[in-house]
């Protein structure tokens, strides 16, 4: 029984480091705020075959993210406790990823302006319907391991390992943002949760990970524990990515005014403009589509 234990607390161990390698790193710290340099074939790998180790389309995920960052806790952000509550959260971010990917392949600007920078479409598997089937390869996969061994739980352990995903996202939009303490003021809610950033690899310290977006770090006081950015230095010096060490959150009590304040990876004041801009042209068009016709 305790060999029982232990082959299924190593299975989803490994299944889930997988699961948040690809989101907490690639996706997160890579795509979305370019925090660390992927190389070309990497980039090229995690935007093709992503979805099939999450089941989450990379573009409309760094787009979905980087209109959290810009709305954080407002009317427009797409999963915040503050508006949905904390356990509406679950299906609100569920709702504005299904919205995401309407509104790029439909390259609706609202949606495109916030993924200008990233040089590949939403995955095929969106663009022809077929998103469901990362899901099936690993129940197939779970129930390989399990039927003809009967090691059910085994079996439960993979599946849940590596598609995972909608629970961590609602834990770190829910109680990132609601219940923790705060090192920095920043103008939303985020919150330094330290059991969300225990369970996902770091992604609890949203406060932190708000004031300094670019940062691939996302700890800051001697008490926070980032094992994503543990991830990071170890994929480092495999050759596997890049850290940008100059806009890395700064050491405990360090002066951070010279560091970027930037909002999202990609953007600055430029960005924001552009897509205000282009939020306004949306907004009227829909006006002009959905006005009565005299």
């Amino acid at each position: 029984m305790a060999l029982y234990v232990l082959a299924c607390l190593s299975v989803f161990g490994l299944t889930y480091l997988i699961n948040m390698t690809m989101i907490s790193i690639f996706y997160h710290r890579g795509l979305a705020h370019d925090a660390v340099t992927l190389p070309p074939w990497l980039r090229r790998f995690v935007a093709t075959m992503g979805i099939w180790f999450t089941g989450l389309d990379p573009k409309a995920w760094v787009c979905m993210h980087r209109q959290h960052h810009k709305h954080s806790d407002g009317p427009r952000d797409p999963h915040s406790p503050v508006t949905s509550g904390i356990f509406g959260v679950l299906f609100a971010q569920l709702r504005s990823y299904k919205k995401t990917l309407v509104g790029l392949a439909r390259k609706n600007p609202r949606y495109t302006i916030f993924v200008k920078d990233l040089d590949f479409d939403v995955n095929v598997l969106n663009r022809k319907g077929l998103w469901i089937l990362p899901y099936f390869v690993h129940l197939g996969l779970a129930l390989a391991i399990a039927i003809p061994t009967g090691l059910w739980a085994l079996g439960a352990c993979y599946f849940l390992g590596m598609m995972s995903h909608p629970l961590q996202g609602w834990i770190v939009n829910s109680f990132g943002h609601a219940i923790g303490g705060r090192n920095f003021d920043t103008p939303d809610n985020s919150r330094n949760n330290h059991l969300a950033a225990w369970l996902i690899v770091g992604e609890g310290f949203q406060n932190n990970h708000h004031r300094y977006p670019t940062s691939a770090k996302f700890s800051y006081t001697p008490l926070e524990l980032d094992l994503g950015y543990g991830l990071c230095w170890t994929l480092e010096r495999f050759g596997l990515l890049k850290i940008r060490r100059e806009t890395l959150i700064p050491a405990f009590g360090e002066a951070p005014e010279h560091l970027p304040t930037r909002s999202v990876g990609k953007e600055s004041a430029r960005f924001r403009r552009e897509s205000e801009r282009a939020e306004a042209q949306a907004e009227e068009a829909s006006e002009t589509l959905s006005a009565p016709t005299p």
